[in-house]
């Protein structure tokens, strides 16, 4: 007790049962003295009374408060209905399961927080970028973003004046349907342009970062954020560009973050294919060691864990990269377990670590608003969500020293297809989609029969014709023309064709990989020798590339399921 003979409660043992929901709240308000008069003696009334004062502070009441009424011999009669809670004194949910912080939102463990957390959120206006709505419908990317800054911490783990840049990034795709999502790490020392970025300043004006278009050798990924006085919002900005995918919303975390995190669920485990000794000849690194096989790791430890790189295969932050995928996936199944569910400790310090370490865009900026976010992004199971890397290869410039990458492009577009058109990485039977649509499914017309006339509204010059040759000569459509530029330019290619033109659409699409929504069919009949008309859209890439999105990703590509504990190293 304190002096002024007020009791001292752990913040923990302010976490309650609540009989009605079978979960935890937290409980803000002074314990209520117990009531100095003596209960009247009597049969089952007097259980009940003994009963009621034994509950836990929250829950206790006597009949005078609540509107019970005690009828002859003590038996207590029907309640009067309980007044609504205010709103205010409502308990919001935070969800945990974990690619650096989103992921702690994604996972489906409930987490209870209350309204005082608010003010441990710092936030960043991004300006016109991203969106201003918590949730909604359709697909939604969240931009995850793990900066090196060492603002506070000293000269321990480096540069103490570094400004922050993004050092582990990963874009966290969330299917439109809420049964899958994808989250795409992307190297550091990825050389890729960044774009100009208007960015918010303290007296409300707006200061624009010139942009730096790619070189052989820089910028480098890492750079879109700190450098310059660049914000989120321009790393934002440089991933759009990189994938042609809108970010909606970016959370921010630091090296603290995965300290207090992982601490707050006492630890997470990983698995170690081989020891680590990460101390560099000039005596940098991580300065971990940990022996090969199982591990639990928290705190400063867990720090080292994610930092670790010049004592891995290839020493390299694309080897990082696989450590760091181990231990978020990991910290999803720590936080969905029941030790951490049923714990409201745990739960406690888990929602303290996680908002103190969070900074995010003003669209989500508040407690309620990650709790929206989190209600709408529970759905997504874990074994559904899958982890993967940006394809990269050596920088080709930097001949024998490899100390960038440049995207694959064979394999990271088909990649950033599958996301733009919310193809899952895992099988979700909820999701599987017939492999043939109506107007697809059929008899198809022999290609010399095929009668197209074909149109360029996609904006690239010669687009109509390149693909007439590829058709005549490569497909053997030989009836297909060029009907020149298009009346204006068309965000999708299309085909519009007659009912009785059906075979010929039908081959035409399996040709040039349209999908059902391509296709267009009329009402009324044409004359045989009518053509079909195909406008090519932006969506064109060129003659002979398919336009449908994959349907599977690259056979080569990196990837790792949240559910499933590996060894790495």
């Amino acid at each position: 007790m304190d002096t002024q003979g007020r009791r001292n409660i752990d913040p923990a043992d302010q976490w309650v049962l609540d009989p009605e929901t079978g979960t935890y709240q937290l409980r803000l308000e002074p314990e209520t003295p117990p009531s100095q008069s003596v209960p009247a003696q009597g049969g089952r009334g007097e259980r009940r009374r003994q009963q009621e004062t034994q509950r836990p502070p929250r829950q206790r009441r006597s009949p005078e408060d609540d509107g019970d009424k005690t009828a002859p011999g003590g038996r207590v009669a029907r309640r009067e209905a309980r007044p609504k809670k205010s709103k205010n004194k409502k308990a919001l949910i935070w969800t945990a399961g974990a690619v650096g912080l989103v992921l702690v939102v994604a996972s489906g463990g409930g987490y209870l927080l209350y309204e005082h957390f608010n003010n441990n959120i710092n936030t960043v206006d991004i300006g016109d970028v991203g969106n201003k709505n918590a949730t909604f419908d359709g697909p939604m990317n969240i931009l995850v973003i793990g900066t090196d800054s060492r603002e506070g911490l000293g000269t321990k783990y480096g540069d103490a004046n570094s400004v922050g840049h993004a050092d582990t990034t990963i874009l966290f795709h969330v299917s439109k349907d809420r049964t899958n999502a994808t989250a795409m790490s992307i190297p550091r020392d990825l050389v890729t342009g960044i774009p100009n970025c208007p960015t918010k300043q303290k007296d409300g004006s707006t200061k624009v970062v010139p942009g730096a278009p790619q070189g052989s050798f820089g910028p480098k990924f890492n750079v879109s954020l700190g450098q310059q006085g660049r914000d989120p919002g321009c790393t934002m900005r440089t991933v759009t560009k990189l994938t042609g995918l809108t970010v909606d919303h970016f959370m921010m975390v630091n090296f603290e973050a995965v300290k207090t995190l992982s601490a707050a669920v006492n630890g997470v485990p990983i698995c170690l294919t081989h020891s680590i000794d990460d101390t560099a000849a000039d005596g940098t690194g991580s300065h971990l060691h940990l022996s090969a096989g199982p591990h639990r790791v928290q705190g400063e430890d867990a720090l080292k864990f994610v930092r670790t790189r010049h004592s891995l295969r290839n020493g390299s932050d694309l080897d990082r990269i696989k450590l760091q995928q181990q231990f978020l996936g990991s910290m999803i199944r720590e936080m969905k377990s029941q030790n951490t569910i049923t714990n409201p400790s745990k739960l406690f310090k888990l929602a303290n670590a996680a908002t103190k370490a969070l900074t995010v865009d003003t669209g989500i900026g508040s407690v309620k608003k990650l709790s929206d976010l989190a209600q709408d992004l529970i759905k997504v199971d874990a074994k559904h969500i899958t982890f993967t890397t940006l394809p990269v290869k050596d920088n080709p410039a930097e001949g024998e020293k490899h100390a960038t990458v440049v995207v694959d492009e064979a394999t990271a577009q088909p990649l950033f297809e599958m996301l733009k058109n919310d193809v899952s990485l895992t099988e979700v039977a909820k999701q599987k989609k017939q492999a043939t649509d109506a107007k697809l499914h059929g008899p198809k017309a022999a290609a010399a029969d095929v009668r197209v006339k074909v149109f360029n509204g996609s904006g690239t010059s010669g687009a109509a014709q390149a693909t007439v040759g590829w058709l005549q000569n490569d497909k053997g459509a030989t009836r297909s023309t060029n009907g020149g530029n298009a009346p204006a330019q068309a965000p999708k290619t299309t085909l519009v064709y007659a009912p009785n033109q059906a075979d010929q659409a039908r081959a035409l699409a399996d040709m040039m990989g349209l999908s059902a929504s391509a296709l267009h069919p009329g009402t009324t009949d044409a004359d045989p020798t009518a053509n079909m008309t195909l406008t090519l859209g932006a969506d064109f890439k060129g003659a002979g590339i398919s336009l449908a999105a994959p349907t599977k990703a690259p056979a080569d590509i990196q990837r790792a399921e949240a559910d499933k504990g590996t060894c790495v190293g």
